[in-house]
């Protein structure tokens, strides 16, 4: 019974259509994946926890490093678990496996680090018309105390005071942080 719809073979056609018609289904609620090992949505942010972390190729000491980072605080995005591995992004787009000790829940975000030489302001208040905080260039790395879904809340070393979420990497579009 080569027409029957129980024996013909899965293509990646029909496996995008079903998941095409699963996301149209306003009865289907789709939550984020969750990470096997720690049961924490997939992705999310961290940070590193100290000024040397090694980026392997792969989830164990065997695999080649990459990248050493030596920035601690340096918000990463973790998008896989395994064992005592997770896989990170950076803001530049690199990935690669880091042991989980070496991590941070602590949030922290890079202030438009896309944008090298551009000036950031920070305000007393979540409003652009509020009095200036300070002034911070691209790529410094801040605090997240935080954050209403457009404005957060940060501090570092000799400021405080908010940003507009959209310029900041480690945090999620309109994501709301306590």
């Amino acid at each position: 019974m080569s027409g029957d719809r129980l024996t013909r073979p899965i293509t990646r056609r029909r496996v995008l259509a079903m998941l095409a018609a699963l996301y149209a289904s306003p009865d289907i609620a789709l939550a984020d994946p969750l990470g096997p090992v720690t049961k924490l949505p997939l992705p999310r942010y961290a940070s590193l926890k100290t000024d040397r972390v090694n980026l392997r190729e792969g989830p164990s000491k065997d695999h080649p490093t990459k990248w050493v980072y030596e920035r601690a605080g340096l918000p990463v995005e973790i998008t896989a678990e395994f064992e005592i591995w997770r896989r990170v992004r950076d803001s530049e787009g690199v990935e690669g496996w880091v042991l989980h000790s070496l991590l941070s829940g602590r949030r922290t975000a890079l202030v438009t680090p896309n944008k090298t030489g551009e000036n950031s302001s920070i305000y007393v208040r979540a409003s652009e018309s509020a009095d200036l905080a300070a002034t911070l260039q691209s790529r410094v790395i801040v605090n997240i105390r935080n954050c209403d879904g457009a404005w957060c809340l940060i501090d570092g070393d000799g400021f405080k005071g908010y940003i507009q979420q959209v310029k900041l990497w480690g945090v999620y579009p309109n994501e709301k942080i306590d």
